[in-house]
């Protein structure tokens, strides 16, 4: 069994809406083989405290659009990790220290990675050398 289609269309969402206010590190993992409480991690990154709350707001004010209301939403006070709990997909917005630190995705190496929606990708790298 795989997330419900459903539960990826609010993953993307979640992760097109932290990527506009350029959250980074963004990742999809489909956690529903290993856990019967929610169908996906979103993973997001920011630089500092400020910007940990506008990818938060941002999210919460997508899915609200979506007819979604986070059931819980935890560690908003610190600002370095904040989890918002939609059931059916749980969102993570960590400072990029923490990101780094805890690596969930290494955590659920066993769980399968979904693609990220496109405007939710990392711009191509500028170190592109030009073609000859």
């Amino acid at each position: 069994m795989s997330a419900a289609p459903r539960s990826i269309e609010l993953a993307e969402a979640a992760a097109s809406a932290a990527a506009d206010k350029l959250a980074t590190d963004l990742s999809i993992v489909d956690v529903s083989e290993q856990l019967v409480i929610t169908d996906c991690f979103v993973l997001a990154a920011a630089p500092n405290e400020r910007q940990v709350k506008a990818v938060v707001d941002a999210v919460e004010e997508r899915l609200l659009g979506m007819g979604v209301k986070p059931l819980r939403r935890e560690g908003e006070r610190e600002g370095r990790w904040v989890l918002l709990d939609f059931i059916d997909i749980v969102v993570h917005v960590q400072h990029s220290e923490e990101r780094t630190y805890y690596a969930l995705e290494r955590l659920w190496k066993d769980c399968p990675t979904l693609p990220l929606p496109a405007d939710a990708l990392p711009p191509p790298s500028s170190a592109q050398s030009p073609a000859s």
